[in-house]
C-alpha cells in the first residue's frame, strides 16, 4: 500500500497548464502530523517560463488515512533561506556547548 504521504505536492495545474512544478521535496516529520519542505517554481502567466525557485513548508494532519493541509509557511527567496541556516545553525551550536 502506498504511503499517503506520498499524494501531496505543490504541483497546481489549471486548465491543464502546470503552474506550480514541485522540483523536489524533504519529509521532515511523519505520523499524525507531518512536516513536508518543497522546491518549486510558479510559472509566469505572461511569458509562460517557470521562475526562481522557491521553497514552502508544509503541515499535513493525516486524517482517515489522507493527509489534509494545515498550514504553510513559504520562503520568499534564497537569501531569506540563508538567514534561516544561520539562526538554526547558530541555535544549534549553542546546545551543543
Amino acid at each position: 500500500m502506498a504511503d499517503p504521504l506520498d499524494e501531496v505536492s505543490v504541483n497546481y495545474e489549471e486548465d491543464g497548464v502546470l503552474l506550480s512544478k514541485e522540483l523536489d521535496r524533504s519529509v521532515l516529520s511523519k505520523g499524525a502530523w507531518a512536516t513536508v519542505m518543497f522546491l518549486y517554481q510558479d510559472m509566469n502567466r505572461q511569458t509562460g517560463e517557470y521562475g526562481p525557485k522557491k521553497v514552502s513548508i508544509r503541515r499535513y494532519q493525516k486524517r482517515d488515512n489522507a493527509y489534509q493541509p494545515r498550514s504553510k509557511f513559504n520562503i520568499s527567496s534564497f537569501k531569506q533561506a540563508e538567514k534561516i541556516v544561520d539562526a538554526l545553525q547558530g541555535w544549534i551550536a549553542q546546545d551543543e556547548e
